[in-house]
């Protein structure tokens, strides 16, 4: 079965917004069986931009700040809790289970995985991955559903975008 992608080309941090906001949005209207985005980019390509407008827009009013040095950053807010995991430090996988990353993914969670490859096996897997290219000054995201909950939530995030 084919999965649905969406591609945007993003000129200003204002379409990064629209684009989180939009997914945020349709994450919210999901079931909550929990959800696990997987972000992929190169430093500075805007993962963690995109990240602080999707967790602001599930209802966090604070700052969101990069969780490069604790691992993960938690917000647990009204309706779901939310992690935002930035594994680019991490020297060994082995390191995750440590911290029991299990514990994260469960129902009524939403994970947001920075650098998900160094993670390897111990993460759960995605249901939507989220790529961003720098290519000159424009940011080239392609966010892919990985099964049918990711299909759900990007169809009703982007069908109108389609």
């Amino acid at each position: 079965m084919t999965f649905p992608t969406f591609k945007f080309d993003v000129a200003d941090e204002q379409r990064t917004q629209a684009i989180a906001q939009n997914l945020a949005d349709a994450v919210k209207k999901a079931s909550p069986q929990g959800v696990v985005i997987h972000l992929e980019g190169d430093l500075g390509a805007g993962k963690t931009t995109f990240s602080r407008y999707f967790i602001q827009t599930l209802g966090h009013s604070g700052a969101v700040k990069s969780p490069t040095y604790t691992l993960v950053e938690p917000y647990e807010l009204d309706e779901v809790n939310v992690y935002h995991f930035d594994l680019y430090r991490l020297a060994d996988p082995e390191e995750l289970e440590f911290m029991g990353i299990r514990d994260y993914f469960g129902t009524n969670t939403v994970c947001l995985v920075e650098w998900p490859e160094r993670g390897g096996a111990l993460l759960a897997t995605a249901d939507i991955t989220i790529t961003i290219k720098l290519e000159e000054n424009i940011r080239c995201f392609t966010l892919t559903a990985e099964g049918e909950v990711g299909a759900g939530i990007l169809t009703v995030a982007f069908a109108c975008e389609a």
